[in-house]
C-alpha cells in the first residue's frame, strides 16, 4: 500500500517478421519488478526502430505519426496507473494492462458494499433492526473510510485485496488513533467482519482475512443492585413525581427483566389473563423479535395497577426518555445512599442476579425470561452471590453428614 514504483518501455519483437518485412511494437509495463507485456497493435520496419530511445528514429511523417501514438499510449498507460493507485489498495502490472485493453471488470469494494449494507439495513429499522445498531454501523462505517485516508491514502479498497495485514493495520487504527478502548475496538472489529463475511459468502472474496484473527473483548462487570439496596429505594418516599416515576419504571424492570425500549413500548394489550386468572405480559423484544411470555410478580403488578386508566395511547407505565431516566436514577442513588452508577439498564442485571438467580431460579428459565436466544448470552448478566454460595453450601453440608460423622469419628484426619 506503499508507493509502487512504475515504468513503461516500448520494444520490437524482432523475432517475428510479419509478410511485409514489419514487426510488432511490443509494451512493456513493470510496477514494483513485476513485468506485463502486450502487443501495441503497431507494426515498423526493425531498421526504423531505434532501441535506446524506444521509438521511431528520424522526423519522418511515419515517424512522427508513430511516435505520438505511442506517446499517447504512454499517457494512458499513466492514467489508468493512477487511477488504479488512488482506487485500490495497491497496483500490479496486470491490472493496468487490463484497464488499457478494457478487460478490466469493476471490482466489489468495501465502501460499497458497506454502504449497500447499511441502506439495507435502515430499511428494516423498526422491523428486525433497531436505531441503536444502525448508529454502530455508519460509525464502523466512517472510522474505516477514516483510517484508509490517513494510513493508506486510499479512498476506498478492492475486497479481493483485504490482507490480514490490513485487518490488524484497522485494529491498531482504532487503539491508537481513534484512542478506542479494548471493548470498543472489539465491536468496530465484529461489525468489519461481518461485511467481510457477506463478501466471502457471496464468492467475492475467496480468502478470509479474520482466519488467523482474534477478537479481544474484555469481561466486564456490569453492575446491579443487592436485595437491600433494591429496599431502599422501595422504601424511600421521594417529594418529587419525576423521581417517583422513574423508581417505580426501574422497579418494574428489576421483577421483570425488560430492556428500556421494551418497558417504553409496553401496552394495554401487552398484559394478558392466563386460564388460572393470572396476569402475564406477552411481547416481543424489540432488539432480537424473540418472544417473552412472563408472568407478573406482585411488585409490578402493582406499579401497572398505581398507573392503570392515567396515560394515554394504550399505555401502561410513565416512561421518560432513556437520557432523562438515566440522570433521575444516578439522582435516585444520592439520595437513597446507594454508592453505584445505575442506569436503566442495571434493572436487568439485577433481575438476573438478585430477583431470580439468587433466589434459585435455572439459568435456563432466567435465559428465557430475558428473551435470549443464547445461554451465553444470560451468562453475562448472571452471577453468583456470595448469599447463593451461602445457601448452596448449607444444602450441601445437610447431604454430607453422614459422610462427615465418618470422617470425624475416624483417627484419619
Amino acid at each position: 500500500m506503499s508507493k509502487s514504483t512504475f515504468k513503461i518501455l516500448f520494444y520490437l519483437r524482432k523475432n517475428y517478421v510479419n509478410k511485409e518485412g514489419k514487426a510488432s511494437i511490443m509494451i512493456r509495463i513493470t510496477v514494483n519488478g513485476e513485468m506485463s507485456q502486450f502487443s501495441s497493435k503497431l507494426d515498423v520496419e526493425p531498421r526504423l526502430w531505434d532501441t535506446k530511445l524506444g521509438r521511431l528514429s528520424g522526423n519522418g511523417a511515419k515517424a512522427r505519426q508513430v511516435n505520438n501514438m505511442l506517446d499517447d499510449i504512454r499517457t494512458a498507460l499513466n492514467n489508468h496507473y493512477r487511477y488504479i493507485e488512488s482506487r485500490d489498495s495497491f497496483v500490479t502490472a496486470e491490472k493496468v494492462r487490463n484497464a488499457f485493453l478494457g478487460y478490466e471488470v469493476k471490482q466489489q469494494t468495501l465502501l460499497e458494499l458497506f454502504k449497500q449494507h447499511n441502506e439495507d439495513a435502515e430499511k428494516l429499522c423498526g422491523i428486525s433492526k433497531a436505531p441503536a445498531t444502525l448508529v454502530k454501523y455508519d460509525r464502523t462505517y466512517r472510522r474505516l473510510e477514516e483510517f484508509m485516508k490517513v494510513k493508506y491514502r486510499i479512498s476506498d479498497i478492492a475486497l479481493r485485496e483485504i490482507d490480514h495485514k490490513f485487518v490488524t493495520d484497522f485494529e491498531f487504527y482504532l487503539r491508537t488513533v481513534s484512542r478506542c478502548n479494548e471493548n470498543t475496538t472489539g465491536k468496530f472489529m465484529q461489525i468489519f467482519r461481518k461485511i467481510v463475511l457477506i463478501a466471502k459468502n457471496n464468492g467475492w472474496i475467496t480468502v478470509d482475512p479474520f482466519a488467523n484473527y482474534h477478537i479481544h473483548m474484555k469481561a466486564v462487570d456490569r453492575g446491579y443492585l443487592t436485595e437491600e439496596e433494591l429496599e431502599r429505594i422501595l422504601k424511600k418516599d421521594f417529594q418529587s413525581q419525576r423521581l417517583e416515576q422513574v423508581r417505580d419504571i426501574f422497579i418494574f424492570s428489576c421483577f421483570t427483566g425488560l430492556a428500556y425500549i421494551d418497558v417504553y413500548n409496553l401496552k394495554k394489550e401487552n398484559i394478558c389473563t392466563s386460564f388460572d386468572g393470572s396476569k402475564w405480559l406477552k411481547l416481543h423484544r424489540q432488539k432480537t423479535a424473540t418472544p417473552v411470555n412472563l408472568p407478573l410478580l406482585k411488585i409490578p403488578l402493582a406499579i401497572l395497577e398505581k398507573y392503570e386508566g392515567k396515560l394515554k395511547n394504550n399505555r401502561v407505565l410513565p416512561v421518560l426518555s432513556n437520557q432523562k431516566a438515566n440522570s433521575y436514577l444516578k439522582e435516585i442513588a444520592d439520595l437513597c445512599g446507594i454508592k453505584k452508577n445505575i442506569t436503566f439498564h442495571c434493572a436487568r442485571h439485577t433481575f438476573a442476579t438478585t430477583t431470580t438467580l439468587s433466589k434459585g431460579v435455572p439459568i435456563e428459565t432466567v435465559s428465557k425470561l430475558l428473551g435470549h436466544t443464547n445461554i451465553k448470552t444470560t451468562q453475562i448478566y448472571a452471577r453468583i452471590t456470595n448469599e447463593k454460595i451461602r445457601e448452596d453450601m448449607k444444602v450441601l453440608a445437610s447431604k454430607l453428614t453422614g459422610i462427615e460423622d465418618v470422617a470425624l469419628k475416624s483417627n484419619v484426619i
